[in-house]
């Protein structure tokens, strides 16, 4: 896939150019302070090859949602946490003055532009804007793929008036995906968790058609036991839905698509932190009890068919792995994917921001090949949708 589009390794001699590296550097604050630091080591890769190369860095990028310029979102207060990370100086330009204090930036600086999205043309990806941001530099590169499913003036507008190019998260990223589901080794696993069918139906819907093995955990797993005629008591379940479920397992059944869902299931009458649970056949639910996670034979045999499988790609926890213990069978499985990965029987890859917080509660994360930090963009690949930044960088006629 990465290879339909240029790379760094395409870009030339930067020494002295400017060029506009499109990052995600909307990262968690709580009280002036950098909560997680995660995306600002993402962009170390691309950012510091350019500037060692002589180039000057301008980043782009968005910070939150705001409806015009403001204190509250604006990117100068990143800068120093930012500049901390890169372990390097960084300048931070306002748009009022942006022509007079680029020109004063000389190689091999860095600067942070002020938030995209102070401008109203920046998620409309008007004309006007996209040139304002283009005058600015020689070259672009986009390296937030975390914000390449939003067709913005700043992710897809530049790539068509400045020579484009993907960063190396981008890459990467690309490269781990195309390895999970463009080109995967077989046989692939998909596991998909989360509350509710109605949020995923595209992506279960165009991973019947690619996967050998689909996995469905979390609440959405109650809908498809309920299309089966299980009676699932007062557990979260879209009763609405179980036609489109059962429209699913008419799909799979086509691709030749193995759906598995939990047989053994750990039930409660209440959602809280450690209370009274059964463990129980899926067809023992009682009335007053909701199933809140896999049970410990589902999970074994689930473990066993990751380790017949040469590709995994997970999105979504089995259970509520927020509240204990159900987080057991989410835990459990993880760590046999992460083993799996490690002991170069598998590639996993991973996205969304439940399961990243599910994989590293499970200590998993580092071991696994690569866990995407991308929410939106993630699901929309995951759909098989062709996202608009992605599809900028591709070079055209």
């Amino acid at each position: 896939m990465t290879k339909a589009f240029k790379t760094l390794d395409d870009i030339g001699d930067v020494h002295g150019k400017r060029v506009l590296v499109r990052e995600d550097l909307n990262v968690p604050m709580h009280d002036g302070v950098v909560s997680d630091d995660t995306r600002f080591r993402a962009t170390l890769p691309t950012v510091t090859e350019l500037a060692d190369n002589g180039a000057i860095v301008l980043i782009l990028a968005h910070f939150g949602r705001p409806e015009g310029p403001s204190a509250e979102f604006s990117l100068r207060q990143i800068v120093e946490p930012y500049a901390a990370v890169l372990g390097r100086p960084v300048h931070y330009v306002d748009w009022e003055g942006d022509v007079a204090a680029v020109a004063a930036l000389a190689p091999g600086d860095i600067a942070v532009l002020e938030n995209t999205r102070f401008f109203g043309g920046e998620e409309k990806n008007d004309p006007v804007t996209v040139a304002r941001f283009a005058a600015l530099g020689d070259l672009y590169v986009n390296d937030a793929f975390s914000a390449a499913h939003r067709a913005h003036a700043s992710t897809e507008g530049l790539a068509h008036v400045l020579p484009a190019f993907a960063g190396r998260a981008m890459e990467a990223e690309l490269d781990a995906l195309d390895k999970a589901l463009g080109n995967p080794e077989h046989p692939v696993a998909a596991v998909v968790g989360g509350a509710k069918v109605s949020t995923k139906l595209d992506v279960l819907q165009h991973l019947v058609s690619k996967v050998d093995h689909l996995i469905i955990g979390g609440g959405m797993a109650n809908t498809f036991l309920a299309a089966r005629g299980v009676d699932v008591g007062k557990s979260l379940c879209e009763h609405d839905v179980t036609a489109t479920a059962d429209e699913i397992f008419a799909a799979a059944e086509r691709a030749n698509c193995t759906i598995h869902l939990p047989y053994d299931v750990v039930v409660a009458k209440e959602l809280r932190a450690n209370p009274p649970v059964r463990t129980v056949n899926v067809h023992e639910v009682a009335a007053d009890e909701m199933i809140l996670d896999v049970g410990p034979a589902a999970t074994e045999a689930l473990a066993d068919v990751l380790k017949n499988c040469r590709t995994l790609v997970w999105n979504g926890p089995l259970g509520a792995f927020e509240t204990p213990p159900f987080d057991t069978a989410t835990v459990a499985l993880a760590r046999t994917a992460a083993a799996l990965t490690k002991s170069g029987s598998l590639v996993s890859v991973a996205g969304g921001g439940d399961t990243v917080a599910a994989l590293n509660q499970a200590g998993a994360a580092a071991d696994f090949t690569f866990v995407s930090t991308a929410g939106g963009a993630f699901l929309e690949w995951m759909e098989g949708k062709d996202l608009p930044g992605v599809a900028a960088l591709r070079p055209r006629g």
